[in-house]
């Protein structure tokens, strides 16, 4: 798999440190207009290891004018000339373009770091027993119903031919 952490670092002798900025700073001006997550820790170990679920702090917000001056970026939260313009001054940044999160490392707080990106989906979870089960159609279009009388629950699933085959082939593997 191919790295995807683009990182740049104040004052770093990496001979990419300058391409690995502008690609970040021309990623975070991509943000312009786009719902983001805000989310701040406490740096306690390895970035990626940290608690990013959901936290009492964290916001989403629409970003407007996100910018790049110098090694501070910049950004507002309403699109209005009178908004307050923001901004973070970054010892260092590390963008995971797979993920498409950015880890900000403010110089006035070292001890922190600020992960912007793209909100993740949180899928519903539920769990149903030895539901009772039904499975009905034909040609293209088939519907498995999952129905739970306990909990008073019933879920329908619209499968097409390849997606049938697919889970009729999982079942006969487990």
């Amino acid at each position: 798999m191919a790295n995807t952490l683009i990182t740049w670092e104040q004052g770093s002798p990496n001979p990419d440190n300058a391409q690995n900025f502008a690609t970040i700073s021309q990623w975070w001006a991509g943000m312009q207009g786009k719902e983001i997550a805000w989310k701040q820790r406490v740096l306690t170990g390895v970035v990626q290891e940290l608690d990013w679920e959901p936290a009492r702090f964290d916001e989403k917000f629409t970003i407007y004018t996100p910018q790049v001056r110098g090694i501070t970026l910049y950004w507002r939260r309403e699109d209005k000339p009178e908004a307050i313009e923001k901004n973070s001054t970054a010892a260092k940044l590390e963008l995971d373009t797979q993920q498409q999160q950015l880890y900000i490392y403010p110089q006035s707080q070292k001890e922190l770091v600020i992960r912007v990106g793209i909100p993740e989906i949180i899928y519903q979870q539920y769990t149903i027993n030895n539901p009772q089960m039904a499975l009905g159609g034909g040609g293209d279009q088939y519907t498995l119903l999952l129905r739970d009388a306990k909990q008073q629950m019933e879920i329908k699933v619209i499968l097409d031919r390849a997606n049938l085959q697919l889970l009729q082939t999982k079942l006969a593997q487990s």
